[in-house]
């Protein structure tokens, strides 16, 4: 089983839209999917119509009840869920409370490469106990970046937290998310990107009221959206590069 994180500093960056959007386009091409949403705001649960299961997450931890509980089905075929809710507040505790601190998560997923061939993980904006064993668990690291300087910013400082702390860079994967060519700087940082862009997968995510409709649907876009849609279309372009670079 292969493992793709959604991951960013920064809040608001379209990083839920792309793991729900990336999850969906996954299990539509027969590659059999678990969303993990691991951000205590529960989005890409709520994109998925998942319940939340307080309880249930603390006893997985103490050992009571297998990871395999959490899982629920989505509403589409290949596609299944481990919601959030607000207890995920206090995974960065539970994780600490298991040895090796930065291998909990990996172990956590081992037991569903019998099921899966993909795990997504959408990871909450944050450099914490919770991102590093993202970071070690996962085979890529899908980073959404607005094409601003302040959103670059936010990539170079996880490029160089991985660098401080011996992770492997190769593994961090930015894209270019929200972006409205329409805008001057958004336009020349995707026509001549800064080296923090230098390993940037080429699907470029717009700006676009069809993705905020996703939150009036509770739906992936592939599930509402017109086939030729700019925004699906680079969704799907996204998903291309994901996939080969898993080798799914």
């Amino acid at each position: 089983m292969k493992t793709l994180a959604l991951h960013n500093l920064k809040g608001g960056v379209g990083k839920t839209a792309a793991a729900v959007n990336l999850a969906y386009l996954a299990a539509a091409n027969d590659v059999p999917t678990l969303l993990w949403d691991l951000d205590p705001q529960g989005a890409a649960s709520w994109y998925f119509h998942g319940e939340p299961q307080e309880q249930k997450l603390k006893s997985v931890f103490q050992g009571s009840t297998p990871v395999g509980r959490l899982v629920v089905p989505s509403p589409y075929e290949n596609l299944k869920l481990i919601p959030a809710d607000l207890s995920y507040r206090y995974l960065d505790i539970l994780l600490k409370k298991v040895e090796p601190p930065r291998e909990a998560l990996k172990r956590l997923l081992k037991p569903f490469s019998e099921q899966f061939a993909l795990a997504v993980l959408d990871c909450p904006p944050s450099l914490s106990h919770l991102a590093d064993n993202t970071f070690e668990a996962a085979d890529m690291i899908a980073v959404p970046v607005v094409p601003t300087f302040l959103s670059l910013r936010a990539l170079e400082q996880v490029q160089a937290y991985f660098k401080q702390e011996g992770l492997d860079v190769r593994k961090l994967r930015p894209f270019y998310s929200m972006a409205d060519r329409r805008r001057g700087l958004h336009r020349e940082l995707i026509e001549q990107p800064p080296l923090a862009m230098a390993r940037a997968l080429k699907a470029v995510i717009p700006y676009a009221s069809m993705v905020e409709r996703m939150g009036e649907r509770r739906a992936p876009m592939a599930a509402y959206a017109p086939s030729e849609d700019p925004a699906l279309l680079a969704y799907a372009e996204l998903w291309l590069e994901v996939s080969a670079a898993l080798r799914l």
